[in-house]
């Protein structure tokens, strides 16, 4: 069995002297991971991280995830053997997915965009292995004199997909390390994507249970628990109606999401929140106080995940959040599974 993780994320939204500060803090605690998100139209993940690495003496970095429709496989695998070589090379992965909201930012993806994540990863393994050769691929090409030119990582960089659906699941079981099912802190979801992953897994021949299930979603961490799952309301309000259809396991009427989606773009958030129950906002977010979070996040490790991330914001005052998260949140779950 793998160990259980947990990580933190963050949206590239800070100042230089925001991320430095940001890591100086998360560093005092027992974080097993930092992500940084891919999104846009933010700051480049590996240029945070790049800033955060040397304050992070303990925690895995990683950028979750590149969408190779934005950043080209070999600027992935550029930015990531940089940041390894910051970071020291054990302590970084790589994380790609399809994205989200591309349209919204003018953004096209590749006819197949299934088979663009699978040939990225193969492209950035391609490059840090050292390959020569060339690459041919349907999506991606590459010369045969077209190698790294810069210092490779000494040890090979860990993948990650991000992913919900069944097909990239099982690229993932063939190909990665772990599966991200984003915006999620569903304990019902994860051995259906287990169930997903577990048939790459065997078509590669690698042994059940290869691939980490890893889930995320937004956080609100409070003392004031009302007040924080209020927050989270608002917060889920608006990608409730993208991640609830990509759910197998969560029945949302069709006209709550249609309702939700006509609200938050009359920016009537308050409105939206009062739509979304108690059982619904604890399928899609971590909130509440420290009880609330550690109870939530027993239940994802119980149902099988190996790592759980508590996303941006963290709570109504942030730093105040991180810091509940570090001395109270993530001990009781070190002290529940030890």
């Amino acid at each position: 069995m793998m160990p259980r993780e947990i990580s933190l994320a963050f949206q590239t939204d800070k100042t230089a002297a925001q991320y430095v500060a940001l890591a100086q803090l998360v560093d005092a605690y027992d974080v097993d991971a930092v992500t940084v998100y891919c999104d846009a139209p933010f700051h480049p993940g590996a240029a945070a991280l790049l800033l955060m690495s040397p304050h992070l003496r303990r925690a895995r970095v990683g950028v979750a995830a590149y969408p190779p429709a934005r950043v080209h496989p070999l600027d992935i695998a550029a930015q990531t053997a940089l940041l390894a070589d910051v970071a020291a090379s054990g302590r970084v992965y790589c994380g790609v997915a399809r994205g989200a909201w591309l349209a919204e930012h003018g953004i096209t993806e590749p006819a197949a965009p299934i088979q663009a994540v699978r040939e990225a990863v193969e492209v950035v393994r391609y490059l840090l292995g050292g390959g020569e050769g060339g690459y041919q691929g349907q999506v991606y090409t590459l010369a045969p004199h077209v190698r790294a030119p810069y210092p490779l990582p000494a040890q090979p960089v860990p993948v990650l997909i991000g992913t919900w659906g069944r097909k990239l699941c099982a690229i993932a079981g063939e190909i990665a390390d772990e599966v991200k099912i984003g915006g999620s802190a569903n304990p019902d979801v994860v051995p259906v994507i287990q169930g997903y992953i577990a048939a790459g897994e065997q078509a590669a021949g690698r042994a059940p249970g290869s691939v980490r299930v890893v889930v995320g979603a937004v956080s609100v961490l409070d003392e004031d628990r009302e007040q924080a799952r209020q927050a989270a309301r608002r917060a889920v309000a608006l990608y409730l109606p993208v991640v609830a259809a990509l759910d197998p396991t969560v029945l949302v009427e069709p006209e709550l999401i249609d309702r939700l989606r006509r609200q938050v773009n009359a920016g009537e958030l308050d409105e939206a929140a009062r739509l979304i129950s108690d059982a619904l906002l604890d399928k899609f977010a971590f909130s509440g106080n420290a009880t609330d979070l550690v109870e939530q996040a027993s239940r994802l490790f119980a149902a099988g995940a190996g790592r759980v991330e508590f996303g941006t914001p963290h709570g109504l005052q942030p730093l105040a959040a991180l810091r509940l998260l570090g001395e109270q949140v993530i001990p009781a779950l070190r002290r529940i599974w030890t």
